[in-house]
């Protein structure tokens, strides 16, 4: 005896040869879209770390830039008192 096809879609045990052939259609696109879903997930997953590294490299560059800026200002307003 051959094993029957079926997936499981809204919850729920869904044969292949129950279904009409625009019903498989849309199977097919279900299950495509989850896949392609599932694989943007991963490359997500892959992709943050390294999103969070510039993003800390840039704040970074910004805050050292604005402290050396500030370290200018307060000594030429140190100089001018003197």
């Amino acid at each position: 005896m051959s094993e029957e096809k079926t997936n499981k879609i809204g919850g729920e045990e869904i044969k292949d040869e129950d279904l009409t052939p625009e019903q498989l259609l849309h199977k097919s696109h279900v299950l495509s879209l989850r896949n392609k879903i599932e694989k943007l997930k991963f490359e997500i997953d892959e992709l943050l770390p390294s999103l969070r590294f510039h993003e800390n490299a840039l704040l970074e560059t910004v805050k050292k830039q604005a402290d050396e800026h500030f370290d200018t200002e307060e000594k030429q307003i140190i100089g001018d008192k003197k």
